[in-house]
């Protein structure tokens, strides 16, 4: 099984632009925003309070034994009291506001998230691996939410504790400013420096961890292989090279940020140590009095502790902002090109289909069809085959218009597919692909899926022709049993024939069988067939197939090498030529 590896790493990237548009999902909540800041204003300001009233209770008991005025004292201590669980119910509200904000932003952004995802063209999802999309959409988001909860509270609460502390510190005594401000320019720089050694760290962390994830998803969708091939201690050691890097950004990531809070917090106690000495000189020369003293110190602590904060959240913060430039970047992605102005729907279709000599390419320069032309009147039966990477799949895509030709053109009924709307193109097709895929419902909701206002009978009579009838009706519940995600309580082949149920159901006029029959045993293949050969009856099919028994009525057999056709015919002309496709049935039976 091959295995995916990133080289990989995501370097900083445009951090305002990324903190501006995470603000606008922030601004769709103003009203609640600015309830909240105002909120969180009043309790600060309650707050700051404190330290004025302890220090005229302190100047009153500075006055000496007997000459205290203890209803003065108590009047300051209740003050106190009542401004500081004022504060407290405040803060709670605040909290819990800014925890369902956060909530609702994560929802609105996961949102965004998924109806981008449906917009992407395949080639997005061929390109990505599926465990680093649902990390955006899940870790990424989470972490997202996790700081606009918390982060903004501590963040606001820091802003207007350290505006307020200056201002009464600076009524106090503007001299003792002057000394506490000695240190701040220490502490703000060794920030900035701390940070742009952080910011990249957390932005490779981040893509580490998405690239882990899709490792994780890739060999748990493989792990019936991995143990039929013995490749347990290869897998562990490839996962345990990526979860060491992980890991290793991780330490150095949190290391960094996690030395910002306490090498700030010593030089804010620097601060408050030279404060407190010149604070004494100036006390001796009662420039300032005991109370003013006690009430500065105060102020300076809950100056400081602020800083101290903002230096500790920072590292979430720096988390926070390289999780939403990853949300960004799915969201800045191209999506499906939109129809034409002029695209009209197609209705009634026939099953008319027409390649006009088509180029492609997945990659620019690395051709895959060359020059291919085919016509494929309505009903016939066309079957592809060929070595892989010969171009089976890709023909099914630019028919679709999963992908458009690089040059040349497809019609369908005469139509010019680019002049179709792609919705309308769809409907045209009924699918079966290798990959069967199921989702969690009922037996019933998975065979009509995509089918709307169809009656029980209809689905019943799907499933009898796809041969799956039978076995439905000894599930514990018949066709309202629910199925695990992914069909995982049902085998394979069942799992096939309930997404060839489905496209019976479907009634297109083109099918396109994308080896449906290889999930099942020869004996269900062969009753199989007979039900197909019943529904392909005045459909337009192509049938993608590696066992040639099974195409043996088609029509046309087309015989693809490196995009193009080297043989066509039917089965019997093919093998009367004894040419590629005479050798590649030829090794089957043998």
């Amino acid at each position: 099984m091959a295995m995916r590896f990133s080289a990989k790493t995501d370097k900083p990237k445009d951090t305002k632009g990324a903190l501006k548009r995470l603000l606008k999902y922030c601004f769709e909540y103003k009203y609640r925003l600015i309830v909240t800041i105002c909120l969180c204003l009043c309790g600060n300001l309650l707050s700051l309070a404190g330290p004025k009233l302890a220090g005229n209770a302190i100047e009153e008991i500075a006055c000496g034994r007997g000459n205290i005025n203890m209803q003065v004292v108590e009047h300051f201590v209740l003050l106190m009291i009542i401004c500081y669980i004022a504060s407290a119910l405040i803060s709670y509200i605040v909290s819990v506001t800014m925890m369902k904000t956060g909530r609702l932003i994560a929802h609105r952004m996961r949102q965004d998230v998924f109806d981008k995802l449906m917009t992407l063209p395949v080639g997005y999802f061929d390109r990505n691996q599926a465990g680093d999309i649902i990390s955006r959409v899940s870790y990424d988001i989470d972490v997202i939410s996790t700081s606009i909860s918390t982060d903004t509270v501590q963040i606001l609460t820091s802003i207007v504790t350290v505006v307020g502390s200056f201002c009464m510190m600076f009524l106090i005594s503007p001299q003792l400013v002057v000394i506490t401000l000695v240190t701040i320019p220490l502490a703000v720089m060794y920030t900035r420096f701390m940070g742009k050694r952080t910011r990249p760290l957390f932005s490779k962390r981040s893509a580490k961890y998405g690239q882990m994830n899709g490792f994780v998803e890739e060999m748990f969708s493989g792990q019936k292989t991995i143990l039929a091939y013995g490749r347990e201690n290869k897998v562990t050691e490839n996962f345990d090279v990526i979860n060491n890097e992980a890991a290793e950004l991780f330490y150095r990531s949190e290391y960094y940020g996690m030395t910002i809070g306490p090498s700030v917090g010593f030089i804010n106690n620097l601060g408050l140590a030279l404060t407190c000495m010149f604070g004494s000189v100036l006390y001796l020369y009662k420039i300032v009095n005991l109370g003013e003293i006690s009430s500065f110190v105060l102020y300076t602590r809950k100056f400081s502790g602020p800083i101290n904060e903002i230096a500790n959240i920072i590292n979430d913060l720096y988390s926070a902002l390289a999780a939403s430039e990853r949300v960004f970047r799915l969201l800045d992605e191209d999506e499906e090109v939109e129809d034409i102005e002029e695209a009209v729907e197609l209705v009634n279709v026939r099953g008319d289909v027409e390649f006009d000599h088509i180029k492609f390419g997945y990659v620019e320069g690395r051709t895959i069809i060359n020059d291919f032309s085919l016509k494929v009147p309505a009903g016939k039966r066309i079957a592809i085959v060929g070595k892989t990477g010969a171009g089976k799949t890709t023909l099914i895509n630019l028919l679709m218009r999963f992908y458009d030709v690089s040059s040349g053109h497809i019609y369908v009924d005469g139509n010019e597919i680019r002049s179709l709307t792609r919705k309308s193109l769809r409907r045209a097709y009924a699918m079966v692909l290798q990959d069967t895929w199921l989702f969690e419902g009922t037996v019933y909701e998975n065979i009509a899926y995509g089918c709307d206002n169809v009656s029980r009978d209809d689905v019943i009579n799907a499933a009898k022709s796809a041969h799956i009838h039978s076995f439905i009706t000894h599930l514990p519940m018949g066709y309202d049993t629910v199925i695990s995600e992914d069909g995982g309580n049902i085998s394979k082949g069942q799992k096939q024939l309930l997404t060839i149920a489905r496209a019976f159901l479907y009634d297109a006029s083109i099918l396109i069988l994308d080896e449906a029959t290889s999930n099942v045993d020869t004996t269900t293949e062969q009753e199989i067939q007979k039900a197909m050969t019943s529904l392909m009856k005045g459909r337009t099919c192509f049938i993608i197939a590696h066992r040639l028994s099974t195409i043996q009525n088609a029509d046309n057999i087309l015989v693809l090498d490196h995009g193009d056709i080297v043989e066509q015919g039917t089965h019997e002309e093919l093998m009367n030529k004894e040419g590629t496709y005479y050798d590649m049935y030829m090794s089957q039976w043998q």
